[in-house]
């Protein structure tokens, strides 16, 4: 019994020493510290993480993968917003239609990512198969007689035309914007690739919903009824370059 309180005694001892000796050796000089020990400064240490540059990856990378959750959150909540078609949601529309029209070139992108990739984004691209064959640059919204002028409108013209006549889109772009407008009545605003906008307005029906890709000549809607005479019909059609309205028999014929 005595030995073996010996040799824990001895075991404990030389451990002791062990440790001792380990602390000894990884003791910090001397002349590190001895300046400000011996003049009674105080002693500065260093943080040694603030040497190292970048911070620290980890966090770095964390706040990176939650923005990008949260930018997939934020365009699928969108999407489902708009593929909804419970009119409680209508406010929440209006408000993203109203801040996304003037501060988001959706034509732009559009028109970029189908050149770069080839095909159009899965959100404007039409639901019909591209047309084999290239559409004219301009057409004709609907043939007819300028009823208004643009010098007597100060917007765009009107446009008389035959009753329930099919008004088709002057070129390629996306809706921005489709319902009621206080000054021209049922309204569908398409934007363009090169940041231009096509109204057309007083219109009978649309026929196109908000972010529909349309393609030159495809049908936006039908003429309203003419107020002087019921066997006509009448739309109104502007375009818009940047903030200014231009006159757009300068950029088409209509008879």
């Amino acid at each position: 019994m005595d030995r073996r309180v010996r040799e824990m005694k001895k075991r404990i001892e030389r451990r002791r020493k062990e440790r001792q000796y380990g602390a000894r050796g990884r003791k910090e000089p001397e002349w590190g510290i001895a300046d400000e020990e011996r003049y009674g400064l105080p002693v500065v240490t260093y943080d040694r993480y603030s040497f190292e540059s970048g911070g620290r990856p980890v966090f770095q990378k964390e706040r990176f993968l939650l923005k990008t959750l949260i930018a997939a959150s934020l365009v699928l909540v969108t999407a489902i917003l708009f593929k909804h078609p419970s009119a409680a949601l209508e406010p929440a529309r209006q408000f993203v239609t109203r801040t996304m029209e003037k501060e988001f070139q959706f034509a732009a992108v559009s028109s970029w990512y189908e050149k770069t990739f080839g095909e159009p984004l899965a959100f404007f691209a039409p639901k019909q198969e591209t047309k084999t064959k290239a559409p004219p640059s301009y057409a004709v919204p609907a043939s007819g007689r300028v009823l208004e002028s643009f010098a007597k409108n100060g917007q765009g013209v009107m446009i008389e035309t035959e009753r329930q006549a099919k008004v088709e889109a002057m070129k390629e772009g996306i809706v921005t914007f489709a319902g009621v407008k206080e000054s021209t009545g049922k309204t569908v605003i398409i934007q363009h690739a090169d940041g231009s906008e096509t109204w057309y307005g007083h219109l009978g029906a649309i026929a196109v919903k908000l972010y529909d890709f349309v393609e030159t000549g495809q049908k936006v809607g039908t003429a309203g009824a003419s107020k002087t005479d019921g066997q006509k019909g009448l739309f109104y059609f502007a375009i818009k370059q940047g903030d200014q309205f231009i006159d757009p028999i300068q950029v088409i014929s209509f008879e």
